[in-house]
């Protein structure tokens, strides 16, 4: 398998953020959050077409232009092509920009091709260094493990892109993809947090096999981010159940008996499996970025993690 260095820095910044996640920034405030990434020490940055129908690659590859290309790694997804929208609107997949554009699922070897060549030219860049086929059990996980990602690991052989995968908040998608031995790396979201561990076993496995995790979501939506969860924060974009509210809050009880805050925990638990190499994080102001620095700077005591597990909060 191809091997890239997935260490770029403290963190990677993932880029729903800075593509309108939720709500708008302005383009001075997504570009002064790609700087203070780079200020932090980060050198790795990931994006898609699925984050803001494009803006989030554009933001970025604005950002980055003028830095040497040698000097970071950029990842990006395809899967989802961007077509003419009706424009008359909003965006209704949590992007706060307009419909000019919708996604068109498409895995077909042609619409990969065309996918990265698209990214590559909103990013302003010759080549990117990681390509995942994003979300493909949202739409037709057979199509897209038969199709895009063969066709993937075709541009990876040809030396287009240096390590693909897959991309998904599915722990039986990426189980899947793995099987087909032909991912480099798989982006796993959510499913291996402080909170809650179903991908424990894919994460084991990747291990065995050298496949690279790169765990994202692990703030679980907003849940962790703060140090004490309260009723209506989110949980999977969606508002938390109160009891995993109170899950998250026992969490955080044995953490400050330690002195650690929360996310600062949330951050340093899934860096400690041996088959994460990386962690993205999301921000939308270079204030957010230097937290989450902050945060991933703290070394957490390992009686932290003995004594979630003796209390049944997390699992061995």
């Amino acid at each position: 398998m191809t091997e890239v260095d997935f260490d770029a820095g403290p963190f990677w910044l993932g880029g729903a953020g800075i593509g309108n996640l939720q709500h708008a920034i302005s383009d001075d405030d997504a570009h002064a959050t790609v700087d203070a990434a780079w200020d932090v020490g980060v050198r790795g940055f990931d994006t898609a077409p699925h984050y803001g129908l494009g803006l989030s690659e554009r933001r970025l590859g604005a950002a980055l232009a003028g830095r040497s290309r040698d000097a970071y790694l950029v990842s990006t997804k395809v899967g989802r092509l961007l077509v003419p929208g009706p424009g008359d609107g909003s965006d209704d997949d949590g992007f706060a920009v307009p419909n000019d554009l919708v996604r068109q699922w498409d895995p077909s070897a042609s619409g990969v091709r065309r996918s990265l060549d698209e990214s590559l030219g909103r990013l302003g860049l010759d080549h990117v260094d990681v390509a995942y086929l994003h979300d493909p059990d949202v739409y037709d996980l057979a199509a897209g493990l038969s199709q895009a990602l063969p066709a993937l690991a075709a541009l990876r052989d040809e030396g287009v892109v240096r390590a693909v995968g897959v991309g998904s908040n599915s722990v039986a998608a990426l189980s899947a993809a793995v099987d087909t031995g032909l991912c480099d790396v798989v982006m796993l979201a959510g499913r291996y947090t402080l909170l809650e561990q179903p991908a424990a076993s894919l994460v084991e496995r990747c291990a065995a096999l050298g496949v690279a995790v790169v765990a994202v979501g692990v703030f679980n939506s907003g849940l962790l981010s703060t140090p004490r969860p309260v009723a209506g924060t989110t949980y999977d974009y969606a508002e938390a159940p109160r009891a995993v509210i109170d899950r998250a809050n026992a969490i955080a009880d044995v953490c400050e008996r330690h002195g650690v805050s929360l996310p600062e925990a949330a951050v340093a638990f899934p860096r400690r499996a041996a088959a994460v190499r990386a962690i993205a994080l999301g921000a939308q102001s270079a204030a957010q970025v230097r937290e989450n620095a902050a945060r991933a700077a703290v070394s957490v005591p390992d009686a932290v993690w003995a004594d979630l597990r003796a209390a049944g909060l997390l699992g061995a």
